[in-house]
Order: structure tokens, then sequence, then C-alpha cells
């Protein structure tokens, strides 16, 4: 009966942050297409955003100090430049890009090319030896990338600067959750929190940032005038995508902390569907009958990489089972820590 109580209580905790991560995630895309249309300052509004988050976990960190009593990890100088100075890089001008792109193209071309980081992810995977060399992850890759060229093929909202910035960030995102996994796994760095994980890494996005943000956006606005920034009540607007990007990036790592990157990637395939049909039914989004195999060709890949990790952890949980009551191995599996699939 404990049993049974235990596992209702973890799927309903389960189940409320994929609820939590679907609001803030679906919301902050919508939310950012819709201002960027008439504020077309990305950077800026991005940085913002970084500033709040910074502060915003600071002030939680504050918090749980006050209420355990425990001081939160802190890391030196040298530890911050050699270990989050390159993901501080790549989650800037991947969040960065992202945005700009919104300026360029539909929401449904931007989550279609977002899904593409999985490939990068696997790419770095291999090459930082998180991942083996497999045939299903060469038709991973295959099924992926073939499907977005036919939900791209002969688009009439396709933008081919829209479409390279979003590829340019989900490479930079594939380099990011990369590095961030190696990271936090890392108990001695003392990382594993999201709070504190945002704490570290925000003013290395804010100063690999700042440059774009200067050179693009605030000699523009300085020379025009700064109440394009004030009159149109854009501050707040800012204030309300920076609560909301917090909480979603929160939302996002308590979701991994608490399940697994396998919860995340099957939560995620749901997700850029609910988005997609959101995209079409509700913001015209156009798209043909190409481009919607294209989309089920895609998702079938990203399917196929969620089912062959899920098979990976059963045997896993199978040889550790086994293990532990000390009955012979028939051979042992060695598996390579699991990765954040989005």
């Amino acid at each position: 009966m404990m049993f049974d109580k235990a596992v209702y209580l973890k799927g309903i905790r389960t189940l409320s942050l994929i609820l939590l991560y679907y609001c803030f995630s679906i919301g902050i895309t919508f939310y950012q297409k819709w201002f960027l249309k008439g504020f077309h300052f990305p950077f800026l509004v991005v940085t913002c955003h970084m500033i709040m988050k910074f502060l915003l976990s600071a002030v939680v960190r504050f918090i749980m100090i006050l209420v355990t009593g425990n001081f939160r990890a802190t890391l030196n100088c040298s530890a911050n430049v050699k270990k989050l100075a390159t993901i501080g890089f790549a989650s800037a001008l991947d969040i960065g890009f992202s945005n700009w792109s919104f300026e360029y193209i539909t929401i449904s071309l931007y989550t279609m090319t977002k899904s593409t980081c999985i490939i990068f992810i696997l790419g770095f995977a291999i090459v930082f030896g998180l991942e083996k060399k497999r045939i299903s992850l060469v038709v991973v890759v295959i099924l992926i990338s073939s499907g977005l060229a036919m939900f791209t093929y002969h688009s009439t909202q396709f933008s081919s600067k829209g479409f390279t910035l979003v590829l340019i960030a989900s490479f930079l995102g594939g380099l990011r959750w990369t590095l961030a996994q190696l990271l936090m796994q890392r108990k001695d760095m003392g990382l594993s929190n999201p709070v504190d994980m945002m704490y570290h890494v925000q003013p290395w996005m804010i100063l690999s940032l700042s440059p774009f943000t200067f050179v693009f956006e605030a000699l523009p606005l300085i020379n025009k005038s700064f109440s394009v920034f004030f009159n149109t009540y854009s501050f707040i607007y800012i204030l309300i995508g920076s609560f909301l990007a917090f909480l979603m990036e929160l939302s996002e790592y308590l979701l991994i902390t608490y399940t697994s990157s396998l919860t995340l990637s099957i939560a995620g395939i749901f997700k850029e569907v609910f988005t997609l049909y959101i995209a079409i039914e509700y913001s015209r989004d156009e798209i043909s009958r190409i481009n919607l195999i294209g989309l089920a060709v895609c998702l079938t890949g990203i399917s196929l990489h969620v089912y062959i990790r899920a098979n990976e952890m059963a045997k896993g949980e199978k040889y550790i089972h086994q293990n532990f009551y000390g009955k012979p191995l028939e051979r042992k599996i060695h598996l390579k820590p699991t990765l954040r699939d989005y």
C-alpha cells in the first residue's frame, strides 16, 4: 500500500513538473514572438532577461540559505573561467539567435528547426565520449534531417536568414547542454542544483551577449531615442518575459533533476506537436502536405531516439538489480550518462 502511494505521489509530481514546463516553455515562445514583432531589439531583450535571471537566482539562493542554514556552492575565479565560460558563451548565443530569428520566421518553422538540437547533442556526445558510434544514431540523424528538409521544402513562409539563425542556435544549444551535463554531473563542483547553475552561468551569458547588444542595438537606440524603449511599456513587457524565462529554465532543470532526460525527451515530443498545432490553428502558420510528412518523419526520428534511450535504461536497471542481489551475469552492460535531448 505504501509502495502504491509513493508511486502515485511520484506520478503526480512528474505530471505537475511536465505541465509547468509546457506552460512556461510554450508561453515564452509565443510571448517573445508577439513582443519582438513590434520591438526589434532581440539582443537587448535577452540581455535584460539574463540580468533578471541572475538577480532572481541570487534572491532564491539567499532565501535557501536562510531556510536551510547551509551555504550554497560558490566557484572561485579560476573554476569559473575554466568550467563556465564556454557554457555561458554557447548559452547566450543560443538564446540570442533564437530570439533574433523570430523577426524572420514563423513559430512552426522555428519549432521544427530547433528540434535539430538533438543531432548536435548526439554529435557532441560522441566527441566527448558520452555516446558510442552506432547505426541507430545514424538512422536517427537521417530521419530528423530529412524530416526537417521536407518540412521546409517550398514553404511559403520560409526565410533563409531566420532558418540559418535557428540552425546556429541549435548547434550552440547542443554544445551548451552537453557541457552543462558534464558539469552538473560532477558532484565536486556543487552545481547539481538548478538555481546554483543558473546563478553561476548568467554572468558569462551577459558578458558574451553584451558586444552583440551594444553593436547591433544599443548604438542605434541611442542615436534615435529612448522613447521607443519606454513609451510603449516595453520595459514592463521585458520584465514579464524575464520572469517567464526564469521560470521556464527552472522548470526545465527541475524536470531533469526529479525525473530523467528520458522524461524530458518524451515531454518534448508532445510539446513540439502542441506548439505546432497552436501555431497552425491560431497563428495561421501555413503548412503543406509535404511539410506535414516532414513533421511526421522528424518526430519519428526523435521518438526512435527516445525508444533507444528507454531500452538502454531498462537494460541498465536490470543489470543493477541483478548485481545488487548477487546473481550471476551473462554480460556487463556499460552505459554512458544520459543526455538532455531538448
